[in-house]
């Protein structure tokens, strides 16, 4: 299932280059998502051409189907097949729109449900252990460019587990995001939606370190909250590997990224006693479906718990 797809056309190249427009420019969806979906578009020209059935006007629901069998065939993933769908149906859908085709072929699409499990999560007292690891090396740093690193990596970890906020959420926070008055910052989510979340006194108190030594790196980083150690606005690849590292080193932690510290945080707060509709409003939950798959996890936390603990299990 892995043969080499076959160069565009120059109508669907140029498809595709509209398409992303009208991705990007009227959906305002992430750079990642309309790289997704136009890789996607480019996947299924690329299997119509080998079958014989590249024209546009000729493609119809049963080549549809066929290019997402050929796709769970050859071991793609249930959510990769549900963004594929979703790319074609959106795509179609915008073609049919525009007059570009006269019918859509995509309408009655469908696809496999995702699996809805959520991996692994991070204990409280795990969390803790990697922000003290961080505190000690910011504490032991023998020179104001070590230690500057070392306060904005705590400062990163602090506010993506208080805040549960996305890495690219993080790396996107401007120096006027933040209000320390208030105890929140202006997050901009996935479609430029904007919300408030509230941060704790740790995490105010690692920012404002940080922020006393952002100028020894801060060179082309404009009012990016986060700086990289080449003086820009941090890349989220950085943020990933530091979360990695930092958990790596924590005993019988699981081996996590930022998307860890938003799941530990999103558990924490439910078994804190928060209500779900608080806690959908501050991960930017679209559907409360979505935050109510943590009442799973805190579920079977307690069931175990049970289990392991009540004489009558």
């Amino acid at each position: 299932m892995s043969a080499p797809t076959p160069e565009l056309t120059d109508a669907q190249a140029e498809l595709i280059a509209d398409f992303r427009q009208h991705l990007a420019a009227e959906r305002n969806l992430s750079a990642h998502t309309v790289r997704a979906y136009c890789g996607d578009l480019a996947n299924l020209f690329g299997h119509l051409e080998r079958v014989g059935e590249g024209d546009l006007a000729d493609i119809d629901l049963i080549a549809l189907r066929r290019w997402l069998a050929w796709q769970q065939a050859g071991g793609a993933e249930r959510a990769t097949l549900q963004r594929r769908a979703a790319a074609v149906r959106t795509f179609f859908a915008w073609a049919r729109r525009t007059s570009r085709i006269a019918t859509d072929p995509a309408a009655g699409l469908r696809s496999p449900r995702t699996d809805r499990r959520l991996p692994p999560t991070l204990e409280a007292d795990q969390v803790t252990a990697a922000l003290e690891q961080l505190e000690e090396a910011a504490a032991a740093a023998e020179d104001d460019d070590r230690r500057a690193i070392a306060c904005r990596d705590l400062a990163i970890v602090e506010v993506l587990y208080a805040g549960g906020i996305r890495v690219s959420e993080l790396c996107g926070l401007d120096l006027a995001d933040l209000d320390a008055g208030r105890g929140v910052v202006r997050v901009f989510g996935k479609g430029g939606k904007e919300r408030t979340v509230p941060l704790g006194i740790p995490a105010w108190r690692a920012l404002d370190a940080w922020s006393r030594l952002r100028g020894r790196l801060a060179r082309d980083a404009g009012d990016a909250v986060f700086v990289g150690d080449r003086g820009a606005r941090i890349d989220p690849r950085v943020v990933r590997r530091l979360v990695h590292r930092v958990l790596g080193s924590v005993p019988g932690a699981a081996d996590l990224g930022p998307h860890g510290l938003r799941h530990a945080m999103a558990t924490h707060l439910l078994e804190g006693g928060a209500d779900l509709r608080s806690v959908q409003e501050m991960l930017g939950h679209a559907s409360l479906a979505t935050t109510q798959l943590y009442t799973h996890v805190t579920n079977d936390r307690l069931r175990a718990a049970f289990q392991q603990a009540h004489p009558r299990a």
